[in-house]
């Protein structure tokens, strides 16, 4: 792949001349924006793009999302950078291309792009028990239908980065791992990674580690763990290692006083067309700096930001003369780990046939009838207000979708991946 740039303007807006004469596109008139090329320049197609517009205009004229912001990179070049709709229904206020929104689940990946660069350092190592940094989980159980049983082995950072430590979001098929999780409240906004820690040691995993795939709290402790290798907090870690020397402006774990009116309400949809409100920014919990620093759903973003730092990973670690991670480190984040035992990726009873995971990422392996519009090679994932992106090495493209609808839907991803594959016209 090719190495990723971007262009950093502070104080105005850089966008192409198809963008600006969009009715929906939103100026960016602060902060940090990226540059936007012709299609053409980077072997893709204005006409067959103008349809992610189309297909954008009519999911919002459905109200199935309340707006959206769609940015689609190729070659290094950002080709589309448009905004849709309203990030606040109640306010009437259209969504712009620097609003602020919760990526949940896509915090991730930064929290584990900065595990990695705490590997490149040596101060952490794939096989070291979770114990070494949270002592409290030196003799974990394990939860086998009515009863506990010594672990077979310690859980490693390995397992946390990739989902098979046994951790869940409290919905596995043990009881008493679910019991435990809820007595615990294990995500307790109101206490510290500190405290978070410390109540592990109380929660039986659900699995004999190594053993099986479950999506759940293990990049959290992985927040927790990356504070004592580091010997800092995981939002001063953030912040003076990615968010500033990537020019990430925006990110964090709430949002400041003078960027309330830049920060979008977050809705509950029936998936048929009815959204209400869910979370409203004036009186949202992200307002306040919280004393929890979820390195596995607590960020805030823009999309400006968020396609920064997958341009420093499609970069190969660096961008813009920044390098955060070798180039090494991000060929691990990028393909899959996971083991022939552990097979591919699953969510209760739907298995993403072909898709693994990496030291960060979900990686598609191989193609299946899961997501068929996909490419072998693609990376990506998502947040639990409906945002995604997804990067194909193969085609040397980046996308990124911001919306802010719950529960969980594919819905953009759905519609616009074919759309926007097929606007590639020379490879």
């Amino acid at each position: 792949m090719s190495k990723f740039k971007a262009t950093i303007i502070v104080g105005a807006i850089s966008i192409g001349l198809a963008v600006l004469s969009h009715p929906c596109t939103a100026q960016t008139d602060v902060g940090t924006t990226l540059e936007i090329v012709a299609p053409a320049s980077v072997g893709m197609s204005a006409e067959k793009l103008g349809l992610v517009d189309a297909a954008m205009e009519k999911l919002v004229e459905e109200q199935r999302i309340a707006g959206g912001i769609v940015v689609i990179a190729r070659r290094g070049d950002v080709v589309h950078f448009t905004s849709y709709g309203k990030m606040d229904l109640e306010a009437d206020k259209p969504m712009r291309n620097d609003t602020i929104v919760r990526i949940y689940s896509m915090s991730k990946s930064i929290t584990s792009a900065a595990a990695m660069m705490l590997c490149d350092e040596g101060k952490l190592h794939f096989n070291d028990p979770v114990s070494k940094y949270i002592p409290e989980l030196k003799n974990a159980q394990v939860a086998v239908g009515d009863k506990l049983v010594p672990a077979d082995r310690e859980v490693t950072v390995a397992d946390l980065m990739l989902h098979t430590a046994g951790y869940s979001y409290g919905g596995s098929k043990q009881p008493l791992h679910n019991e435990a999780y809820a007595k615990l409240d294990m995500l307790d906004t109101s206490v510290t990674l500190e405290t978070f820690g410390k109540k592990l040691g109380e929660l039986p995993l659900a699995f004999q580690p190594g053993t099986d795939w479950k999506y759940g709290i293990s990049i959290d402790v992985l927040g927790r763990v990356l504070e004592v290798a580091s010997g800092q907090s995981l939002d001063e870690f953030f912040k003076t290692r990615i968010f500033e020397p990537l020019g990430m402006v925006d990110t964090g774990f709430y949002v400041p006083a003078d960027k309330v009116d830049r920060f979008a309400a977050n809705y509950n949809s029936d998936g048929k067309g009815k959204l209400t409100l869910r979370d409203a920014p004036a009186t949202s919990r992200y307002l306040t700096n919280p004393p929890f620093f979820g390195g596995g759903g607590g960020l805030v973003s823009t999309a400006t930001d968020y396609t920064r730092f997958l341009m420093m990973i499609a970069g190969g670690g660096e961008l813009d003369g920044e390098r955060l991670l070798k180039t090494e480190s991000v060929k691990l984040m990028t393909t899959n780990q996971l083991s022939k035992d552990v097979g591919w990726i699953k969510f209760g009873d739907e298995v993403r046939t072909g898709v693994g995971y990496g030291y960060g990422f979900n990686v598609r392996d191989e193609m299946s009838d899961w997501d068929p519009q996909g490419r072998a090679g693609e990376y990506g994932w998502g947040g639990a207000a409906s945002t995604h992106y997804w990067i194909s090495p193969k085609d040397d493209l980046i996308v990124v979708t911001l919306e802010q609808i719950m529960p969980y839907s594919f819905l953009t991803e759905t519609k616009l991946k074919g759309i926007i594959f097929d606007a590639i016209e020379v490879e």
